[in-house]
This record gives C-alpha cells, sequence and structure tokens, in this order.
C-alpha cells in the first residue's frame, strides 16, 4: 500500500562553525580573572609623600622666681607718693618717694605748675600717644585667638605709658609745692641702685633650699601692694628693689621628668606671659616628698621684675627637617669598605670597586654607594650585590680587603621610580607617630619624595604599583 510506504531520512551532523569571538572572549576572561587574583593576594603598598615639617615636644610648669631684693621701710609716719614708675631702674641718688603729714591734692583744678603745667591726669604727650598708638597697632595685626593672654600684655604696655605720664606729673607738682613753700613733705632717695618694685609678698629673702612645693603652688600667698597717697607708719615697707640681673625659677618635676633631665645642664625656655624663649642653667634637687628644678637666668629679669610666680614652657625637642612616619623605617645590614677601594672604571663613570678573581684576575664592578661615614672613612655598600669574603683590590697598590665586616643603617624605601631604593635617614628628633630627619643629606630624603608607608612590607627593587 501506497500509505505504508517507508522514506530513509538519513539525519546530517550539524557542521562545527570556527568563532574567533569567542576565543577572543576566553582569553580575555581569563587575563581578568588572574588579574584580580593577583591584586586581590598581593601585599598593598600605601605611599607617603614626604614633607617639611617640624616636632616640638614641651612640658608647662608654674614656678616661684628668686632674686636678690632688698625692702625698703619708711623712716616716718606719713602719706607716700612715688615719683618713679614701676620696673623702671634707680640710681642711689634717684629720688623715689615722699612722706607728708597730709594727704596731697594733685586735682589739676586747685594745683597750678608753672611752666611744662603736669596735673594728676594731664593729657599724654604726642611722643606717648604714638607709642601706645604704635603698641594698639601691633597688637592688632598679629593678634591671634589662640593667643589671648597677649591682650594683657597691651594692657600692660598702655599702663606703663599712662603711670610714667602720671609719675611725671607727681614730682612736678610736689616740687612745685616745695617751693611754694609747703611743709610737711618729705623727699627720700633710693637707698641703692636696682629695679624698683612697688609690692611685697614676704618672699623677699628666700633661698633655694627653703622653697617647698606649697610655695610653688601659691598656698597661702598674699602681696601686699603699695599705692600712691596711702598711709605708712615708720618702719612700714615702702618699696623694694631689686639688686641683681641674675635671678632663678623653681619648679617642681614628676619622678619622670626628673629622671629623663637627671643629666641635663641646660634647657631652652619659652614663657607663658609674653612668649619670649631662652635658655637657662638647669639642676635637679630631688627630696623625699619632690623633685624640684632650679632654672637660672642671668637676663630677663626686669621683664619679669613684678612678678612672683611665671608659667613657663621648658622646650624638650624642637626640631625642624623632614617628617615622616615611624611605621616607615626600617633596618637594613651593609657592607662596611674603606673609602679608598672605591674607584672609577670599566665602561661607566659610576663608582664601583676592583673584585680579585681567579688566577689573580681583576674585575670592575659597579656599586651603589648608601652612605658615607666622614668620621670612620667607611662606605656602606649592598651585601645583596657581594658574595661573602669577597677580595677587594686597592686602586693603584697592592693592599686587598676582604668583605666580612658589615653595620646596618636605618632609612626608608624611596618609590620614586617605581621600585623601591633603600635610603638613609639621620633623625633628629621624634614624636609618638612620627620623626624629623635631616633634610639634604646626599644620601638621604628630600622635600616631596614618595616612601613606603609601611617599610616592612617592602624590600629592595619590589615594583611599586
Amino acid at each position: 500500500m501506497a500509505g505504508n510506504d517507508l522514506t530513509n531520512i538519513e539525519v546530517y551532523r550539524k557542521k562545527w562553525n570556527f568563532n574567533i569571538g569567542i576565543i577572543i572572549f576566553g582569553v580575555i576572561f581569563i587575563y581578568l580573572v588572574v588579574t584580580i587574583l593577583a591584586y586581590v593576594t598581593q601585599k598593598h603598598v600605601s605611599v607617603y609623600e614626604v614633607r617639611e615639617g617640624s616636632i616640638l615636644r614641651d612640658n608647662s610648669y608654674t614656678g616661684i622666681v628668686l632674686r636678690q631684693e632688698t625692702v625698703v621701710h619708711a623712716d616716718a609716719d606719713g602719706y607716700v607718693n612715688y615719683f618713679v614708675p614701676e620696673g623702671y631702674k634707680v640710681g642711689m641718688k634717684t629720688n623715689v618717694y615722699s612722706l607728708s603729714p597730709e594727704k596731697l591734692n594733685f586735682d589739676s583744678t586747685s594745683q597750678t605748675v608753672e611752666e611744662g603745667e603736669y596735673a594728676e591726669g594731664a593729657a599724654l604727650t604726642s611722643e606717648e600717644q604714638a607709642s601706645a598708638v604704635l603698641k594698639a597697632q601691633t597688637f592688632c595685626e598679629g593678634f591671634q585667638d589662640t593667643q589671648y593672654g597677649d591682650a594683657y600684655i597691651l594692657k600692660d604696655s598702655v599702663e606703663n605709658i599712662i603711670s610714667s605720664n602720671s609719675t611725671q606729673s607727681r614730682e612736678a607738682q610736689i616740687t612745685a609745692m616745695l617751693q611754694n613753700g609747703q611743709e610737711g613733705v618729705t623727699i627720700y632717695p633710693a637707698s641703692d641702685d636696682g629695679i624698683i618694685i612697688y609690692s611685697t609678698d614676704g618672699y623677699e629673702g628666700l633661698t633655694a633650699d627653703q622653697v617647698t612645693e606649697e610655695m610653688i603652688s601659691r598656698a597661702d600667698y598674699q602681696k601686699n601692694e603699695l599705692g600712691n597717697n596711702t598711709k605708712v607708719a615708720s618702719g612700714d615697707p615702702v618699696y623694694k628693689l631689686i639688686t641683681s640681673d641674675d635671678w632663678t625659677l623653681v619648679i617642681e618635676l614628676d619622678d619622670e621628668m626628673a629622671k629623663e633631665l637627671e643629666e641635663t645642664t641646660s634647657v631652652k625656655v619659652k614663657f607663658s606671659k609674653d612668649h619670649q624663649v631662652t635658655r637657662a642653667g638647669f639642676s635637679i634637687y630631688n627630696t623625699k616628698e619632690s623633685n624640684l628644678g632650679f632654672l637660672t637666668f642671668d637676663r630677663s629679669m626686669v621683664r619679669y621684675a613684678g612678678e612672683r610666680f611665671l608659667d613657663i614652657e621648658l622646650i624638650l625637642e624642637d626640631a625642624t627637617g623632614l617628617k615622616i612616619p615611624k611605621s616607615a623605617v626600617v633596618e637594613k645590614e651593609f657592607y662596611l669598605v674603606p673609602e679608598e677601594y672605591i674607584t672609577q672604571g670599566g665602561n661607566s663613570s659610576g663608582s664601583g670597586v676592583l673584585i680579585q678573581g681567579k688566577k689573580n684576575t681583576t674585575e670592575f664592578r659597579t656599586v651603589d654607594i648608601y652612605y658615607r661615614d666622614n668620621e670612620t672613612g667607611m662606605v656602606y655598600l649592598n651585601p645583596t650585590d657581594f658574595k661573602e669574603n669577597t677580595v677587594l683590590l686597592k686602586p693603584d697598590s697592592s693592599d686587598s680587603y676582604v668583605m666580612n665586616k658589615t653595620d646596618s643603617l636605618q632609612g626608608v624605601y624611596n618609590i620614586n621610580k617605581g621600585y623601591a631604593v633603600f635610603q638613609q635617614i639621620h633623625k633628629l628628633c621624634e614624636s609618638d607617630e612620627y620623626y624629623i630627619v635631616e633634610n639634604g643629606n646626599t644620601y638621604g630624603l628630600s622635600n616631596y619624595d614618595h616612601i613606603a608607608l609601611e617599610g616592612k612590607n617592602v624590600r629592595e627593587n619590589d615594583v611599586i604599583f
């Protein structure tokens, strides 16, 4: 039957077509996978840019001032008036104060002075006004919020100008009173040369061995101010004289600081009152109760003549150079070679050494010098460039040197060129996280160099991505 005829159908395999696109995609995919795995598994090097900086390590203290002071007492009862502004230097014959049985009237409306008319509260002269304006202008131009204490310095300066004006006025009026027959007014000259101060506190005769912790803490401290037109009795203090430029500031130290400074004989000091910096002789006196530091000065006494206590900062470290993190610093061993074995030769103008080979042959090999010690005359060469006990020959000589002496250098890995190069450093000072190192060293770092932040993760000649 026609409907039952079978037809033989043969199925042919589909011909495989070569697709170059799939091959390229596969290669790229494998490359990306390998690259990502390499990036994830490799150590990443963080980069730090070297910049100039400074480290200041200081400690703040309050100290008690010891000076050579003499208290002058009144010769009689009366009302005292002063001719010299506080803090001025006087000679032995300089008129310092007057005593009168009654208060003197310095009211400008009731006292008339002949030529040059000075009166209490008289206007400042043009020179005094110019001086006050200049000080105010300087203060305004240089004022910073962090140095608010400068406002008090300005206040003291202006008060000194006004006080000087008032003192001249008072002296002129008293002189006029005496010329006009004023009775009972007696003028007294200075008892000695020195800086005059119009206050007492009972510490004028204090010596270094008498200072206690309680005194430095200002416990029970009282200051007696001496003013014009105040009544004094015979024998009462009327002023004091500071008769020497030598003075001492005594501070209290904790045990740790006392131990750190036990060998110190001189320190840098910054005064908080006016930010002046100077050097002082230094010594420590230890007791069972406390450690006392004695700072001795032979200058600047007049700046602080009216102060019994001073706030200061001991500047223990103050260095400027290149600032680098401590994490970047590593140590590396080097061969030490006498400088006279370094020469030039071969096909290069660079430095190198002459190596003794087999059968008395000589080989010139270029080297990188990592450091040159001018005191010992030794240069530092990379140990990976030589085998131990390599024999070097001295140029133009029969002398030889066996390379077996090593020493370590501290340094960082410079990565400016894309690979790690060790560079030695010379530390100047340090803080908790940073070193200040020498700038301008031939074999050291320069400003804006790039170094590995974590030196322990890097090796010489590592390629840095």
